[in-house]
């Protein structure tokens, strides 16, 4: 009998509409067998950015860590396990959700974290990543004892990220030389599209019955292409600062493919020199 009811409660985790959740799209509006039809296919807008960004960062990646890349692959998942989210609105399909946005944020802390920010008793990144690895794992275990606050704590991670970012870029200002204006930039770009898709996921969840009245209930799928170009933005602008504290010989700068004259496009770092020679403008 113990068997039979697990397999049952098994069966429902995976069902149809089995989480809490359901954002504002219409379910079954396009498809019988899409939930939610355009949260599902912007999903799909992680596979198309994830490549180019691997691609992109990969100079920087293979002078500073090629561990790097696992963010980049990291938002693979996420935007397959997204996609599997919205299509089936099950209990599993939301903790993959959730839970490969909180690896992704784990990465990013384990590699790009700054090192004078590490606490007192971390003397190396090796340690520092370890410490990371035991936390995400307890939060992974944890996530499943009230799983529709997984969301709004994973927000909470990325505003101490952001904190961070400004922290970090308040430091760096007075040594950015050449790129200067293009490091602002990108900065001021990353906070506007986060700002944006932030906005857009709140008020989805919040304000659900004025956009139904407007028949307008697509801000959830905005919110994914808008923060997979923050995440563009916000993570080259992290890898730039970073390359300039563990790789200054490399002479880090920042331009956009595909075009770097263009007003917008994927920006990525260029490295100068892969020898030891001091910076000058």
């Amino acid at each position: 009998m113990g068997g039979v009811y697990s397999s049952e409660k098994m069966a429902d985790a995976f069902a149809y509409e089995s989480s809490e959740l359901d954002w504002c799209e219409d379910n079954y509006r396009y498809s019988e067998h899409i939930v939610e039809y355009f949260n599902t296919v912007s999903s799909f807008f992680f596979f198309i950015v994830s490549p180019i960004m691997l691609y992109l960062l990969h100079p920087y990646a293979k002078e500073r860590s090629l561990a790097i890349h696992m963010v980049w692959i990291m938002m693979i998942f996420v935007g397959l396990f997204s996609a599997y989210f919205h299509m089936t609105l099950s209990f599993v399909g939301q903790m993959l959700d959730e839970l490969s946005i909180l690896w992704v944020l784990a990465v990013g802390y384990a590699v790009w974290f700054p090192r004078k920010l590490f606490p007192s008793f971390i003397k190396d990144r090796s340690t520092f990543s370890r410490l990371v690895l035991l936390i995400t794992v307890i939060t992974s275990v944890s996530s499943f004892v009230k799983p529709t606050a997984n969301a709004y704590a994973l927000n909470c991670f990325g505003l101490h990220l952001l904190y961070t970012l400004a922290v970090e870029m308040r430091r760096s200002f007075f040594n950015l030389s050449c790129t200067d204006q293009k490091v602002l930039r990108l900065a001021k770009l990353s906070v506007a599209l986060w700002v944006l898709a932030i906005s857009c996921w709140i008020s989805d969840r919040l304000c659900c019955s004025f956009w139904q009245r407007l028949n307008f209930c697509y801000l959830h799928g905005i919110w994914h292409i808008l923060i997979v170009m923050a995440v563009a933005y916000g993570t080259t602008l992290i890898a730039y600062l970073d390359a300039s504290n563990e790789i200054p010989y490399s002479l880090p700068g920042l331009e956009y493919w595909p075009c770097d004259k263009w007003a917008v496009g994927f920006p990525h770092i260029v490295l100068s020199s892969s020898s030891k020679t001091q910076k000058r403008c």
